[in-house]
């Protein structure tokens, strides 16, 4: 039922200089703002790649301001587009999750998905214009400490086609997982992971917040200008660049720290890179 990831929600103590950033290192454009009385939240929407990015700042006492308390600026919930969101609340409903409605969207907290640590956000699908320097998200982490009665929850709540999943093991990280991809020829899903080496980064994060969203993932074939934009701003990025292939081409794959955009780690990998760990290796389109 869900069709791509169109958005990520960060929760952050003062927006305005998180979308700054947003905006220098991968051309996001602020589109609007609003309230979310539900999350008791002040809103500022960033359009980003075809989807958004969503800064929550705390409007007095709430879920935002309760979660900031505990956390510090992080990624707060994933977002998924649907082509029918009635329907989607119709299934949900037959589950006995009755999320509240705002803004059009869908807002289930993690008592409501059932999976400890994962918040996500749904939306009605819409076909979007690309904005910045990114193409599209097409992934939000969950780190949990175990990954089976996670996907089996997510697979029962949004009706997700199992035969699409792939398994991803990460010897050089110490992980292992699923990821849940809704459509068998998208990158778009969930990803599930746990820590399998103590003293990793990963490891330490679980340890510190519990089951908690990690990270986001998107794709662009402008990898080489971000890397050279974050570079030039002093800011903290790790290049995954193959052994022999020069600087002045593109990596395959980089991951911005949570203090360069304020709040959150996003990984960029570029075009047809992913699915060397999403279940099709053939498809990756190799560089000369």
């Amino acid at each position: 039922m869900l069709s791509r990831i169109d958005r990520l929600q960060l929760a952050v103590p003062d927006a305005a200089p998180v979308a700054a950033r947003w905006v220098a290192l991968l051309g996001a454009q602020e589109h609007g703002r609003d309230r979310l009385a539900a999350l008791g939240a002040r809103r500022t929407l960033l359009r980003l790649g075809d989807g958004w990015i969503e800064l929550l700042e705390p409007d007095g006492t709430g879920i935002v301001d309760t979660a900031l308390k505990r956390r510090g600026a992080h990624l707060f919930a994933a977002g998924a587009a649907c082509p029918d969101l009635s329907a989607l609340r119709a299934h949900l409903a037959t589950q006995d999750v009755h999320p509240p409605e705002e803004a059009g969207q869908l807002h289930l907290s993690d008592e409501e998905t059932g999976v400890p640590g994962f918040r996500v956000v749904l939306s009605a699908e819409a076909a979007l214009a690309t904005v910045g320097d990114i193409d599209f998200l097409y992934e939000a982490t969950l780190l949990a400490s175990e990954s089976g009665p996670q996907c089996r929850r997510l697979t029962r709540l949004f009706a997700l086609p199992e035969g699409n999943y792939s398994t991803i093991v990460s010897e050089t990280f110490g992980y292992d997982g699923t990821l849940t991809l809704f459509h068998p020829d998208r990158l778009h899903r969930f990803e599930v992971i746990r820590p399998t080496r103590p003293g990793t980064t990963m490891a330490r994060f679980l340890e510190r917040t519990g089951p908690s969203l990690y990270m986001g993932f998107a794709e662009t074939d402008r990898m080489l200008a971000i890397e050279e934009r974050v570079r030039e701003a002093g800011l903290g990025l790790t290049v995954d660049r193959p052994e022999g292939r020069s600087a002045s081409v593109q990596a395959d794959q980089l991951w911005l720290h949570p203090a360069t955009l304020r709040g959150m780690m996003l990984g960029l990998s570029r075009p047809s890179m992913a699915w060397r760990w999403s279940g099709r290796p053939e498809r990756v389109v190799g560089i000369d």
